[in-house]
C-alpha cells in the first residue's frame, strides 16, 4: 500500500480479499459552476495601477515591469477607497479642518514674507555710507536674503497638497520648499551612500584630499544589471532604457565605451558654471611598481541649475571639452580601474579653455593641482568600476590600444628566506662558486634541508 495520502479523499483498510471497483459519478450543474479550491491567478502587471496598488507583493510585480509606485502605500491606500475624490477634497473632517488652520498660518506668514521684501527693498535704496559701508551693506543683504528664503519654506512646508506633488515627483524645483524636501531626502539616504563608497574605495584622498558633497551626482547607461554579477553589461533588448550606476558599481567596457549621461541636481537657486572631470586613479605603471592618473574627460563651463540637471557629455558644446572621453581600459591580471566622476563649481566665473589646455595632459592629470590653479570647488561625485572582462580586447583593439591586448599582469614569486634558527645562527655554509667566473659570487649550501 502506498504511504501517500491524496488530498481530499480519506484512506480505509479494506480485506485483501475484496476487489475495488471504479465508482463513475456525473456532477450536477450546481457543483459544476462552483469555483475552484485554489485562488484565481494574480492579475498581469498591465493590469496595476501604480496610483492605488497597496500590498507590497504587487509593488514587486509592478517593479518587475519597470513601473514605479506613484507616491507613499498610505496615499495610495486612500486614494483606492475615495472613489476618485481628488486629494484636496477628500471627505475626512478631521483632514479639511486641519486644511483651514494651515491655510490661516500660512496666510499670516504670507504677510511676514511681504515685510522682509520691503525691508530688502529700502536696505538696496538706502545710502552705503548709511548702512556701514559697501560691504556691510552687501553682507547684510545676503543675511536678509537668505532668511526670506527661509520664510517661503516655513510657508508651504505643512501644506499637504506640496507634500503630495513632491511624492508624484511633480515637484517644481524652482520652489524653494521643493528645493528643501529635495535636499533633505537626498541627505537622509543617498548622500551618505555616495560618500560611503568615495571614503571605502579610497577616492578621497587618492583623487582630492576632501570633498563636501552638496549636489547630487547620477549617471546612466545604456545596459541592463545583472544580478548575479551585480554588473551594468549591455541590453539585448529594448536598447533605448536606460539603467541607473550605483556609486562603486562594474560597468562592462563595452557599455563604458561611450559617455555616460550625468544628472547633477543642485539645490541652492540660481544658474552656475561647473568644471566636470572624469579621472581612471588605478593606471598601472610597471616602472614604479605602482599606479598612476590618466584624464578621461574634462570639461569646463557647462550651465546647471536646479532646473537644468541633464548633462550629455556626447553632446556638450566642444568649445567647453579640454579633453574628450576616452574609453576605460583595463589589462588582464591587474586589479579593478575606479572611475572617479567630480563635479567642481567655478566661483570665479568662466575658466579660460584655450589657455587651461596648456597645461592640461591625459597622462600622469592631477585634479588637486588643476583645482587649484582655476580656484575650484568639488561639490559632487560618484563612480564607477571597470575591469577585464570578455569584451575588454575587443573594446582596445576598436579605440586604439591594440598594443595592450594579449598583455598580462602576474605577480613576482617572491623566493623564500634561508632558514634562520632563533638564536641569530643559520644552519647552511658560505663557499665560493668554482665553476663561475666571477670570484664575488657566492653560493649558498643548507646542512640537513
Amino acid at each position: 500500500m502506498s504511504s501517500r495520502i491524496l488530498t481530499g479523499l480519506r484512506a480505509s483498510a479494506r480485506p485483501s480479499h475484496q476487489h475495488l471497483t471504479p465508482t463513475i459519478r456525473t456532477l450536477t450543474a450546481q457543483e459544476a459552476v462552483l469555483p475552484p479550491a485554489y485562488p484565481p491567478p494574480p492579475p498581469a502587471p498591465t493590469s496595476l495601477d501604480p496610483n492605488t496598488i497597496t500590498s507590497a507583493r504587487d509593488e514587486k510585480r509592478l517593479l518587475r515591469s519597470r513601473v514605479f509606485p506613484i507616491g507613499s502605500r498610505r496615499r495610495r491606500a486612500a486614494l483606492k477607497h475615495s472613489a476618485n475624490i481628488p486629494f484636496e477634497q477628500l471627505p475626512y473632517q478631521c483632514f479639511q479642518e486641519a486644511r483651514k488652520v494651515l491655510a490661516e498660518d500660512r496666510a499670516e506668514k504670507i504677510e511676514v514674507i511681504e515685510q522682509q521684501r520691503d525691508r530688502i527693498e529700502r536696505l538696496k535704496a538706502q545710502d552705503s555710507s548709511v548702512s556701514g559701508g559697501e560691504f556691510q551693506k552687501s553682507r547684510r543683504l545676503d543675511s536678509m536674503q537668505r532668511h526670506l528664503e527661509k520664510l517661503k519654506i516655513f510657508a508651504d512646508i505643512n501644506d499637504p497638497m506640496v507634500k503630495k506633488r513632491f511624492e508624484d515627483d511633480h515637484g517644481d524645483m524652482s520652489r524653494p520648499i521643493y528645493r528643501h524636501l529635495a535636499d533633505k531626502k537626498w541627505r537622509a539616504r543617498a548622500r551618505l551612500i555616495t560618500e560611503q563608497r568615495i571614503t571605502q574605495m579610497s577616492v578621497i584622498p587618492d583623487v582630492l584630499p576632501s570633498i563636501d558633497l552638496t549636489a547630487s551626482v547620477e549617471l546612466s547607461y545604456h545596459g541592463t544589471k545583472l544580478n548575479s554579477s551585480n554588473r551594468i553589461i549591455p541590453r539585448t533588448a529594448r536598447s533605448g532604457q536606460r539603467v541607473a550606476v550605483q556609486p562603486g558599481e562594474y560597468v562592462a567596457s563595452i557599455v563604458a565605451e561611450q559617455p555616460p549621461k550625468l544628472d547633477v541636481q543642485v539645490f541652492n537657486k540660481g544658474e552656475r558654471l561647473v568644471t566636470i572631470a572624469i579621472v581612471d586613479a588605478d593606471v598601472p605603471n610597471l616602472e614604479k611598481d605602482g599606479f598612476d592618473y590618466r584624464c578621461q574627460f574634462l570639461a569646463s563651463n557647462v550651465k546647471i541649475s536646479p532646473t537644468a540637471t541633464t548633462i550629455r557629455l556626447a553632446q556638450l558644446n566642444q568649445a567647453s571639452v579640454l579633453l574628450p572621453w576616452e574609453v576605460p581600459t583595463a589589462i588582464k591580471g591587474g586589479p579593478y580601474h575606479r572611475i572617479a566622476i567630480i563635479v567642481l563649481e567655478q566661483p570665479d566665473g568662466a575658466v579660460d579653455v584655450q589657455k587651461a589646455m596648456e597645461k592640461v595632459q591625459r597622462e600622469g592629470f592631477v585634479l588637486r593641482s588643476f583645482a587649484d590653479r582655476h580656484a575650484l570647488k568639488a561639490v559632487g561625485a560618484s563612480l564607477f568600476r571597470v575591469e577585464h572582462d570578455e569584451w575588454m580586447d575587443d573594446v582596445m583593439r576598436r579605440n586604439g590600444f591594440a598594443d595592450m591586448v594579449g598583455v598580462e599582469l602576474k605577480r613576482k614569486r617572491v623566493e623564500p628566506l634561508p632558514y634562520k634558527k632563533k638564536d641569530g645562527n643559520c644552519d647552511f655554509e658560505v663557499k665560493p662558486v668554482k665553476s663561475s667566473p666571477n670570484p664575488n659570487q657566492i653560493h649558498v649550501e643548507a646542512d640537513g634541508l
